[in-house]
Formats: structure tokens, sequence, C-alpha cells
């Protein structure tokens, strides 16, 4: 089975997606499995996973309610508040729902840097991994330490790197970059994902070869069997078509 790996569904709402600037004005609007689901049948995919774009637990309950009427949606990446007392109720109640295969928390948007290894943020990952869950990591530079101390003290939970970690592609900067994913690479419990690039170029004059040596470096790293592709549709259409995002 070939899936997408990454996309977003959402019904636009001004308020709530504050995040859709107006530099980003083509994607406020509704994006549906329907606008998608020929696209992916044209390219050869069976299905994609639906990951979240907001941070609340209607958003997962309405990931949830889509897979259930759009079949090419095989699973979901939700939201959850890792960092409350109550999350092992939140965790038990989502794990009713086998198309939940995991957890997103959009830590990119966070200043704290130590964000991902806080005593409360760690506690919430412990229950993921008590129910089988996977965590997806949304990140900046200014996170690459605590992101590796979260990782290196949970050994059993799986970790899957989304966009992997968002490259300075539009400056060609590497270096920085580079070693954080070897170290990132080093524990086997963690994934990758090759999405989200286009986006991290520049929108109007980018070139397929601006791309190379950061894919090329995970491969290098994680090796196939830890990598795989997701499209990031529709936050891709800002920059390429959904064919080469």
């Amino acid at each position: 089975m070939r899936i997408d790996a990454h996309q977003h569904f959402w019904l636009y709402n001004a308020e709530r997606d504050t995040w859709i600037t107006e530099e980003m004005s083509l994607i406020r609007r509704n994006f549906l499995p329907n606008d998608i689901s020929q696209t992916l049948k044209d390219n050869g995919f069976d299905g994609a996973v639906a990951v979240q774009a907001d941070q609340s637990h209607a958003e997962t309950k309405f990931l949830v309610e889509l897979s259930q009427v759009y079949k090419m949606i095989k699973g979901v990446v939700g939201w959850v508040d890792l960092r409350s007392p109550h999350i092992g109720e939140y965790l038990e109640e989502f794990s009713k729902y086998p198309v939940i295969k995991g957890f997103r928390h959009i830590v990119e948007a966070e200043e704290d840097g130590d964000f991902l290894s806080r005593d409360e943020f760690l506690r919430g990952i412990e229950g993921l991994t008590k129910y089988n869950f996977t965590y997806d990591l949304l990140i900046r530079p200014v996170h690459y330490a605590s992101t590796l101390e979260c990782v290196r003290s949970n050994p059993e939970q799986k970790f899957m790197l989304d966009h992997i970690a968002k490259p300075p592609i539009k400056s060609q900067a590497f270096d920085e970059w580079a070693l954080f994913i070897e170290s990132l690479a080093s524990f086997p419990n963690v994934y990758c994902k090759v999405s989200g690039l286009a986006t991290e170029a520049d929108w109007t004059n980018w070139r397929l070869d601006h791309f190379f040596p950061y894919i090329a470096h995970v491969l290098r790293c994680f090796g196939i069997r830890r990598t795989c592709f997701g499209s990031d549709w529709p936050v891709c259409l800002l920059a390429a078509p959904m064919s080469i995002a």
C-alpha cells in the first residue's frame, strides 16, 4: 500500500486559523478529501494520513469523523493535551479509535527551547508509549537540544520527524541542521518524513536541485526503511503543485 503520510483537512475558520496569514491567502478556504482524492489516485497512492492543523481535541474528533466518511484516510495524527493532568483519561478515550495512530503538538510555534524536555510534557509522552501511539516532532532549531533529550529519555516511544526538521532551504544553510539530523537518526525509534520542503524554499524561485543535499543527507542518516513521503497538502500549494511538493 502506497500512502501519503502527511495531509491536512479543514473547514476554514478565520478566527481559529490565524496561522494562515495574508501571505498564505491561497489556502484560506475549505480543504477536504474529495479535493485531493483523484490526484492521489493519479499518482498511484492508496490513501493518506490526516495530520492535525489545530490544537484542540475537537480537531482530533473532526479528523476521526472524516475517516469514517472518506476511506482514503488510513490514519490520523491528532492533537491531545499532553501536559494535562488528565492525559491518561484522554488517551484512554482516543484509544477506542483504531484510525488514530499518534499525536502532534505544534512545537515550532513554542518560544521555549526546552518545551520538549519539560516534566509535564515528558509525562504525556510516557502516556503515548503506554497506548502505543506515535509522536510527530514539528520543530525549529531552537528545539534541537530538547528534542534529542526527549527522544533519549523515551527509548520505547516511536517518534516521527516532520518535514525533515524544516531545514533552511531558502538560504541553503546546511551544517547545523545536518549535525542535528545525524544525532537524531542515531536513535532507532525515530523515523523521518520527507515532506514540506517546498515551503521552506523560496516559494517563487526554487529549483529541484535546491532540495537534493537535504534529501540525500536524510536518506544517508535514516535509511529508506525509516523514511517516508508526505506531501503536506494543501500547505504545499503555496509553493508547488501536489506532484512535486
